[in-house]
């Protein structure tokens, strides 16, 4: 089991250029954030097509409610690969190195989400246009399965002793920056294909269903291909090139997590429920709860489309702000006690959704906002803390499987889930919020049951993969 130690001063035996890392600070950031911005970018842009536009063009249905879950259930299928992507691309990342894994998943992601861009429609190639959709969204959760631990693993074994949580700060702001440009790019397309005069404002018009929704999935590989210029250019991290050169490197990284560290595996997964169920809730549920009618069949809030997504945005703001704010708070104070306090915070805002959303249009912003900062304040520490829980040889491999699982537990039921509690409140979401409020239980459980992370050593705590080694794993594990 890795056990965490206090993280050592420099060797001052060490010569400069074994002491300075082996890549700059800029490029290290730029590198874990501009692959999260494209990765959270293209889910984003599906989340948005997945409310506005993909219920009337790939599930036609009578019933609307029935067409937004069957939408929202292939938006959720995505959620299932991400736990297959993380096992593979964590093999890879373990196995072969960071830099080529994380080329992979970008190049992967891209490549679906552009595709989506020029699929047919379900009037146009019927049941296929729909599995062509459905694969396309799988190929999206494989490559985000690998794509969040490869870029939070080059943010913190790169970064400087007692800045581990800031830098891990990076890949998460990812997440804040591709909501705005994917939400920003559809309001831009929206206000230049409005509907036809006396329409539904909140309504797509006929050019947008069209031909406008694809625009922000063509627009990817523009970001693709900065992303791959980015990336390219890195070099592996001093930590990993340690565990090649010292033979620490595992066979079968998989295997290695499971027989050895399947409790930071559960406890990581759990660490992160509470997060993935706020934030599936506050970017994908909210949307389609802003913009329902109040007199449809199960009422909503009303809002015109346009004026929503900019109350959304301006919560986003926030969302950033407080990702970047808890990196700090978490080097200084730890990640579970930061993450603790958070999480009940989380707790309290579940329970007061429909006290603030009835105060009008203010309390709505105000529920955004609250809910927004505390996504950035639960968000920020996780690209530190997930790593933290696993030696060096399965990193890659921990740390995005613990991830991802918790988007199965998490987000990949979470629309779903309250859609139907929507329903079953009559239009009311207060069992959505009592719904996060037992998620978040079950994260501050976890959280209180597992232990501080911060002054753990990434490049120790492992023994050499050699069967001569007592009680360590042998090197075909």
């Amino acid at each position: 089991m890795y056990a965490p130690t206090t993280e050592p001063a420099q060797d001052p035996s060490q010569s400069p250029a074994e002491a300075t890392p082996a890549n700059s600070r800029s490029r290290v950031l730029i590198a874990s954030l501009i692959g999260t911005t494209i990765e959270f970018y293209d889910f984003y842009v599906y989340a948005t097509a997945a409310v506005l536009v993909f219920p009337k063009l790939f599930f036609p249905s009578s019933d609307a409610t029935t067409a937004l879950l069957s939408s929202f259930a292939v938006f959720g299928a995505a959620m299932v690969a991400r736990p297959i992507g993380a096992i593979v691309f964590g093999h890879l990342g373990d196995r072969l190195g960071r830099k080529g894994t994380l080329v992979a998943s970008l190049l992967t992601m891209g490549i679906a989400t552009f595709l989506i861009g020029v699929l047919p429609t379900y009037a146009q190639a019927g049941w296929v246009a729909t599995a062509l959709l459905v694969l396309m969204r799988l190929a999206q959760g494989f490559a985000l399965g690998g794509e969040w631990s490869g870029a939070a693993l080059v943010a913190t074994e790169n970064a400087p002793p007692g800045k581990r949580a800031l830098w891990g700060t990076f890949p998460q702001l990812g997440a804040p920056l591709g909501f705005i440009i994917g939400n920003g790019l559809f309001l831009i397309i929206g206000a230049l294909l409005p509907s036809a005069a006396g329409a539904d404002p909140s309504q797509p018009s006929d050019a947008f269903l069209s031909w406008g929704w694809r625009i922000p999935f063509l627009f990817s590989a523009v970001m693709v291909g900065i992303g791959l210029w980015v990336r390219m250019r890195l070099v592996e991290s001093q930590v990993f090139a340690k565990t090649q050169e010292t033979g620490r490197v595992r066979k079968l990284p998989l295997a290695t997590v499971f027989r050895h560290h399947w409790k930071q595996l559960v406890l990581g997964s759990f660490a992160m429920l509470a997060t993935y169920v706020l934030f599936y809730l506050m970017t994908t549920f909210s949307l389609s709860y802003g913009r329902t009618a109040e007199d449809a069949d199960v009422p909503g809030l009303g809002y015109s489309y346009t004026m929503f997504v900019l109350m959304m945005i301006f919560g986003v703001l926030f969302f950033a702000a407080f990702t970047l704010i808890s990196g700090p708070l978490a080097d200084k104070y730890g990640r579970r006690k930061t993450l603790a306090w958070v999480t009940a915070g989380i707790i309290v805002f579940g329970l007061v959704w429909v006290p603030l959303i009835n105060l009008g249009t203010l309390g709505v912003v105000l529920w955004l906002v609250l809910g927004f900062t505390l996504m950035g304040a639960t968000f920020g520490p996780m690209g530190a803390m997930l790593p933290e829980l696993f030696p060096t040889s399965v990193r890659y491999t921990g740390s995005g499987i613990a991830y991802n699982v918790s988007s199965i537990l998490g987000a990949a039921v979470a629309p779903f889930v309250a859609v139907a509690l929507w329903e079953a409140g009559d239009g009311s979401p207060w069992l959505v919020g009592v719904y996060l409020s037992v998620m978040a239980v079950l994260t501050l459980t976890a959280l209180l049951i597992g232990k501080e992370t911060k002054d753990v050593a990434l490049d120790e705590g492992e023994v050499p993969a050699t069967p001569a080694t007592t009680g360590a794993p042998s090197a075909s594990d």
